[in-house]
């Protein structure tokens, strides 16, 4: 793919994903903060692909933003099933670091009191460069305040993880009025990089088997993990 030209789309039960890898995503994003923006990064994953099928909102969000990252390797074994191989799985969380590495200024919202400070204070000290413009909990109900600082903070990239369905609403209300070169949804990112959670080991993540990590450490989750089997119909059922 030439840089800064959009890649092709696969099509997952009426979501369109763009067929990237993590370095060609870096590079695009790299491509809207040069342009100026505003651009909004979401990150499809087998449970939004399963919620935007009753969500007609959530569905014209995702399909109408300007990158769309596959975030679920279950997303890849499929593709590859059907004859639409995508290239690989982009994890939110990875294609965020890769993008912090760049230098850029950023800023980080979402997550309960304290949780943003921590993940800035973890990227501070482990990342060399990491130009953290500010910070802020996800607990708020004035948007206009939020929106404010963000706009003084004047951060190339905006990270916002409020949870999946709110974070993308919104962004897409709010995209304009806070003109970020890029904004992009991270869901529960920083609960991770601030290390209030953990991430699932590489051998496991090799293994495919991230689902079951994260439903043995957090069997609160079981009622989410049902979203895999549904997102298999969604895919496979006859007729399709």
């Amino acid at each position: 793919m030439t840089k800064g030209q959009m890649p092709k789309t696969i099509d997952f039960a009426g979501i369109k994903v763009d067929n990237v890898t993590l370095k060609e995503a870096v590079e695009q994003v790299e491509v809207f903060i040069a342009a100026g923006g505003p651009r909004l990064v979401v990150t499809p994953n087998p449970e939004i692909i399963v919620t935007a099928q009753k969500d007609t909102e959530l569905r014209e969000i995702l399909n109408n933003a300007d990158l769309r990252v596959p975030d679920g390797i279950s997303m890849v074994v499929v593709s590859r099933i059907l004859g639409r191989p995508l290239q690989e799985r982009v994890s939110g969380i990875d294609l965020m670091v890769e993008l912090i590495k760049k230098g850029r200024r950023i800023f980080l919202l979402g997550g309960a009191p304290g949780v943003a400070e921590e993940a800035a204070d973890k990227l501070i000290n482990n990342i060399t460069g990491v130009c953290v413009a500010g910070t802020h909990d996800g607990y708020f109900s004035d948007d206009s305040k939020v929106i404010k600082q963000i706009k003084e903070d004047k951060p190339d990239i905006l990270f916002v993880g409020l949870g999946a369905g709110r974070q993308e609403r919104w962004l897409n209300r709010h995209l304009k009025e806070l003109n970020v070169p890029v904004s992009m949804v991270i869901g529960g990112s920083l609960d991770v990089i601030s290390e209030r959670k953990k991430r699932a080991p590489k051998w496991v993540r090799a293994l495919y088997i991230e689902w079951l990590y994260r439903l043995l450490t957090e069997p609160q989750r079981w009622k989410r993990q049902l979203a895999l089997p549904k997102f298999l119909w969604l895919m496979f059922r006859p007729g399709r």
